[in-house]
């Protein structure tokens, strides 16, 4: 130990012995000891999901990791923020104000587009051109008849809210009809009269030049002081006005609810720990300084599903895996992602229930199966069902004992010993079989089979339903799962993961160290992240690499000034270019991702190489034909946040000191003796023979009988098959 070290631990000793005596002395009793950060200060990740809001406090000066999980709260998420940073800093022994970073993964901008609980919003178009949400694009979904049982869903802003300014720019950016701001002046009025809450400013080739849309939102300003404007120039610069209109419409929609639920949560937080700097993950796995989030919460709508895919990516790349399949089972819903070559699939368009914006985001595919999901048996077909519907935080699975009867994917679990009685979510909620079994009977009795029977049922289409998502993200993208690794995480991802690698092939199957948190995980563990973009379509016959080149150069540095503005200076940053290119004549355009040194390189020749060998991935051809750009982007990101994670030892395959007692597990209909292991007592080099169940305190992973888990460098579990050594 260090003179330094030896110094501050006399000095916490004494300040300690100080503290008691007063106590004493004035009849109280003393606070607990409370240990100082090291100087650098700690990292807080923090993701709310639908049932739980999970924590993780980084400390980066010592390695040191402290998790935590507390209930949400889906009518104030930031009440379930603020219990679990009490409840983590209690835990790790802090003060709040320790904490100099709040990195936090939020839902709110989601929940408002799916539960239409966002702003009355106005909207200013082209004259000529207010009916454009109303056409919006000729597709109704599913299939042929779709027509005639589908309910196209009404606009997010109304057409009685919708004004229109006479005004023209043409396509290069040139004033053809100036703007009548008195007749605009007038009808700003009456909007506000409606009581509109947020105003989108949408023009035709706005995107080109938003001088007009700049001078309606200062008038604006003048008219509605206080109602926030959006301008679909600084939302989203990119040509079809649609889609461009409807995604600065989006962003109006959500605005008030997510500005007023990060300036409380700012608030609040400065008021516990002083300055500390709170950012926010973006839909394609970045950061957003607050502020940022404030203005263009169009980009937080996958902010949720985003933390658990970084955190996938850090874990992957400490373990040495670059391909990974990423399986995110909560309580309310499971995402899926695939990364390849240490790289997240990325989106352009975002998709949120009927709602499509052009927001950039991580290729996360949703279902609704979680640890809460509801099963029962439909009077008129007979056929046992697993969700969508959830029990949800509140009452949540009949097993949590908090009010809920209705079984659950949790309950089944229970049932069958996957999830003992024994164990603690978050580490102080009790588990009761007896209500999980009384819940399953409902089920059973309607099935004519026994309780556990009917719970291995409801095991078996969840993890069907589980499996659909990931085709959708492997298969159905050209990809073959069997190249993948498959890594389980979330509150009940680990006990459905190694079922999952069976059904889809995928080896090994990973559940990391802290896989309940692993989102929250992600949050702490990502960078700030911006970008910069433009619309440019031309065949690349009729330009040049060096005007290209200038052109990304120019976004890069638009995009690199904003975060050097929130404090990340320009050695520290990162630039990836990204190029929208389709053959001359197509609809649509695939994203192709270089570095400036590939660019540089490569030029467009190797766009244009790399844009046909990902056409034949996804649709088994190319053509020769012409290529067009469309777009043009410069993505730029911070530093990342370096990290020492535990030193996990070193030991042979022998696991017996972790064993905490044995029990028994129903498997493919019939019981199975089991043990389990106690996961903070697992060493590098142990090995777990299934059927085992491992339990810590966040989540619990099932090892299946044929199985074995072997506990790597960095404390990742990787299940294989049993013998996988000699079918290698």
């Amino acid at each position: 130990m260090s003179s330094t070290e030896e110094l501050i631990r006399t000095y916490e000793s004494r300040l300690a012995d100080i503290e008691a005596r007063l106590a004493r002395m004035e009849g109280t009793t003393p606070a607990p000891a409370v240990r100082r950060a090291s100087g650098a200060g700690l990292r807080l990740g923090v993701d709310v999901g639908g049932t739980f809001t999970d924590l993780i406090l980084l400390d980066a000066g010592r390695g040191q990791v402290w998790l935590a999980k507390v209930p949400s709260t889906p009518e104030d998420s930031a009440v379930g923020v603020l219990n679990g940073i009490e409840k983590i800093c209690r835990e790790a022994g802090v003060r709040p104000s320790d904490i100099s970073e709040v990195m936090h993964g939020t839902t709110v901008a989601t929940n408002t587009v799916l539960t239409g609980s966002g702003a009355r919003v106005g909207l200013v178009t082209t004259k000529g051109y207010r009916d454009t949400l109303q056409i919006a694009r000729s597709y109704v979904p599913g299939g042929l008849g779709g027509w005639v049982i589908w309910n196209k869903s009404l606009p997010l802003a109304r057409l009685e809210d919708t004004i229109e300014a006479e005004e023209r720019i043409d396509a290069k950016g040139n004033v053809l009809v100036p703007l009548n701001e008195a007749a605009l002046r007038r009808d700003l009025q009456a909007l506000a009269a409606r009581g509109i809450e947020a105003l989108t400013i949408s023009l035709f080739n706005g995107y080109v030049s938003g001088v007009h849309e700049d001078r309606i939102a200062a008038i604006a300003a003048e008219v509605m002081p206080g109602i926030p404007v959006s301008t679909s120039h600084a939302t989203m610069p990119e040509m079809y006005e649609y889609e461009r209109t409807e995604t600065t419409v989006v962003n109006s929609y959500v605005r008030p609810v997510v500005a007023k639920y990060v300036a409380s949560l700012q608030r609040e937080l400065k008021a516990k720990m002083g300055e500390v700097n709170l950012q926010i993950l973006r839909s394609d796995g970045g950061l957003a300084s607050a502020q940022a989030a404030m203005d263009q919460p169009v980009n937080l709508l996958m902010s949720g599903p985003a933390g658990g895919v970084s955190g996938a990516k850090w874990i992957a790349k400490n373990a040495g895996f670059s391909n990974l399949l990423t399986f995110d089972m909560g309580g309310t819903s499971t995402d899926v992602a695939l990364i390849e070559n240490g790289i997240a699939r990325t989106r352009r368009e975002t998709r949120v229930g009927d709602v499509t914006v052009r927001a950039p985001s991580i290729d996360v595919r949703t279902v609704g199966a979680g640890g809460g999901s509801i099963a029962y048996v439909p009077e008129l077909t007979k056929a046992l069902r697993v969700g969508p519907q959830s029990a949800g935080a509140v009452p949540g699975p009949a097993a949590y004992d908090k009010g809920g009867e209705t079984p659950t994917v949790t309950d089944a679990n229970v049932v069958l010993g996957y999830l003992p009685s024994d164990a603690k979510l978050g580490g102080d909620m009790t588990i009761r079989r007896d209500l999980a079994a009384k819940a399953v009977q409902t089920v059973a009795d309607a099935l004519g089979k026994s309780p556990e029977e009917a719970a291995e049922g409801i095991i078996a289409i969840v993890n069907e339903n589980m499996c659909g998502a990931l085709r959708l993200v492997s298969v159905e993208q050209g990809y073959d799962p069997r190249d993948f690794a498959l890594i389980g995480f979330g509150g009940a991802g680990p006990l459905h993961a190694n079922a999952l690698a069976r059904l889809i092939g995928a080896w090994p199957c990973i559940v990391p160290p802290g896989p309940g948190v692993l989102c929250a995980y992600g949050d702490a563990t990502t960078r700030l992240r911006n970008e910069a973009s433009q619309t440019h379509v031309t065949t690349t016959a009729a330009t040049s690499d060096s005007e290209i080149g200038g052109m990304l150069r120019d976004l890069a540095a638009r995009a690199a000034g904003t975060l050097e503005a929130e404090g990340v200076p320009r050695p520290e940053q990162e630039t990836l270019y990204q190029i929208d290119i389709r053959y001359q004549g197509q609809g649509m355009k695939l994203t192709i991702d270089l570095s400036p040194e590939d660019f540089a390189r490569e030029g467009l020749g190797g766009v244009k190489r790399r844009f046909d060998a990902e056409h034949e991935q996804l649709f088994t051809f190319a053509l020769d034909a012409p290529h067009e750009l469309v777009g043009l982007r410069a993505v730029v990101q911070g530093a990342e946040k370096p990290f020492i994670g535990k030193d996990y030892g070193t030991a042979g395959p022998d696991a017996s000191g972790a064993v905490v007692h044995d029990t028994r597990l129903f498997f493919e209909g019939r019981w199975h003796p089991a043990l389990i292991y106690d996961r903070a007592k697992l060493q590098a080099g142990n090995r777990i023979h299934g059927p085992a169940i491992v339990t810590e305190m966040d989540s619990t992973a099932l090892i299946l009988p044929g199985h074995v888990g072997a506990v790597d460098k960095v404390g990742n579990i990787l299940i294989w098959p049993e013998g996988h050594e000699k079918a290698r």
